[in-house]
């Protein structure tokens, strides 16, 4: 036996089915450790759902080994993406390897054969017929090319043949599959190592025109030039030639500090103008919420709400509704409707101890505020959450002749005593909406691969290569009928199949 040279033992390595199987369990593993560990999160959360998995004691240090081991950024780690190149070397060696014997049956012209290989065909059945074999002959060719055979005919010393074959190229289905897997991992590469994952949160009335990376940990001096970075980019208006002359840089000098720093330069300007939220009933359970996004751009500019279901896309990014919440330290404005008893309506946007006016002579001021407002046994009110789930406004009238606590979510708290109405509409500009931003520049790879692999399938699964043969060997009253034939799958189907040929051709 011939001793084989390295170029055969790599070759043979890599059209290994033990080494496809080995593959795919290690990507299907790894992937469901990346699935439960947060990607390019903070230390912090990563901790915490360990925690709830193991020993809280021993959570610090199983994070602490799973990061080494780039868990916690696993789509970016060289072991991950080597395990896809091995897997694709894998795929496309085992298809070279086997494809030039497939393409050599697909090619094969089907040819009359000999008795003995007949009778040595998966599929036989044999009738005796009344017609002549001339007769026979043009009705079998009608018959089958209903069922997609287009017969050709021999003439033997005593019989004739016939045969035909169809669905030969359904014996590439399962490398168009190949084929489809190879260009879904093409385009989750460059997703992975061209793409851009992160989040912006925007408080109302604000705008930026960078997003930002997940898991960036920033000392005070960096976020100093983080700072100095976005306020140079939202002057610029998203301009990036504009940001780096202010800034006293060249292009590819500012491009290096962004990408140093996790920041997304987006090339337009995302404002938050509003936010909503529906609860269910009286309860803090967020039925939905919602965000008024205005997207501003050098020729364009355009408004958009956006739910958790219904993102916003534009120049290859997409905005996710994704979380909420309450800015540290910022001050809002109040926005009131008011209605007289005489159907007057008034709406007021007034800051925080600013006295205003309404029909009627009436004077008031707000002098007091709680985000979610509650009520003890004693009826002294206190807040119960930083969020805005319940806010009140404690609004004083003409100078301290009564107050009212006002509640956006309760109308009965609106009513004056004068028959006139004071609704609470908004604390606009403390909330903040929190947006998962995507750009996937391999999504549409992703999609046609997906298209290509369902062909593929249904090719593979629900079709096949069906050749078959006829003998008309001459009888003393008529012909014997004699068909056999072969199948790449699905053997049950084809047998019914000549069944229902044979009991046309009888009728």
């Amino acid at each position: 036996m011939q001793k084989k040279n390295i170029v055969d033992r790599i070759w043979d390595f890599f059209t290994s089915i033990k080494l496809a199987i080995v593959l795919f369990l290690l990507i299907a593993l790894s992937s469901i450790v990346g699935t439960i560990i947060e990607q390019r999160a903070e230390p912090q959360r990563n901790i915490e759902l360990l925690s709830r998995l193991f020993n809280p004691d021993i959570a610090p240090t199983i994070y602490r080994i799973l990061d080494t081991l780039q868990f916690t950024d696993m789509y970016h780690s060289w072991w991950f993406v080597s395990f896809l190149m091995l897997f694709a070397a894998n795929l496309i060696i085992c298809s070279l390897d086997r494809l030039p014997k497939v393409l050599k049956i697909v090619k094969e012209e089907i040819k009359p054969i000999p008795v003995e290989v007949f009778q040595g065909l998966p599929v036989k059945k044999e009738v005796v017929l009344n017609k002549k074999p001339e007769s026979l002959k043009e009705t079998l060719k009608k018959v089958l090319k209903k069922h997609g055979f287009n017969l050709s005919e021999t003439s033997l010393k005593d019989e004739t043949q016939l045969f035909s074959q169809k669905g030969a190229f359904s014996r590439l289905g399962v490398y168009i599959t190949h084929l489809s897997i190879l260009i879904i991992l093409a385009g989750a590469l460059i997703g992975i190592f061209f793409g851009f994952k992160g989040f912006l949160n925007i408080r109302e009335g604000m705008a930026y025109t960078v997003a930002f990376g997940r898991g960036m940990n920033w000392t005070p001096q960096d976020e100093a030039m983080v700072e100095n970075l976005i306020e140079a980019m939202n002057r610029a208006k998203g301009d990036m030639e504009t940001a780096a002359q202010s800034l006293g840089v060249t292009g590819q000098e500012l491009k290096r500090l962004l990408k140093r720093y996790g920041l997304e330069p987006l090339g337009f300007e995302i404002e938050c103008r509003d936010f909503e939220v529906d609860f269910y009933g009286h309860s803090d359970m967020p039925k939905e919420y919602r965000s008024l996004l205005i997207v501003r751009d050098k020729d364009r500019s355009f408004e958009k709400w956006i739910e958790v279901n219904d993102p916003l896309k534009y120049k290859g990014y997409t905005f996710y509704q994704s979380s909420y919440g309450t800015w540290p330290g910022a001050r809002g404005i109040f926005r009131f409707r008011f209605v007289s008893k005489d159907g007057e309506t008034l709406l007021k946007e007034v800051q925080p101890l600013q006295e205003f006016d309404l029909p009627g002579g009436l004077k008031a001021k707000v002098i007091d505020f709680s985000p979610s407002l509650a009520f003890d046994e004693t009826g002294r009110p206190f807040t119960y959450a930083e969020q805005l789930n319940n806010p009140g406004a404690l609004v004083e009238f003409n100078k301290k002749e009564f107050t009212r606590w006002i509640l956006k979510r309760y109308p009965q708290t609106w009513q004056l005593p004068d028959g006139s109405i004071l609704q609470l509409l908004d604390y606009w500009g403390v909330q903040y909406t929190g947006l998962q931003v995507r750009r996937d520049p391999g999504v549409w790879i992703v999609y046609l691969g997906c298209i290509i692999m369902a062909i593929g399938l249904y090719i593979t699964f629900f079709m096949s290569h069906k050749r078959i043969w006829l003998r008309l060997v001459p009888e003393k009253n008529g012909s014997r009928l004699l068909i056999g034939g072969s199948v790449s799958r699905n053997r049950e189907a084809f047998e019914r199949a000549i069944e229902r040929i044979l009991k046309e051709v009888q009728q």
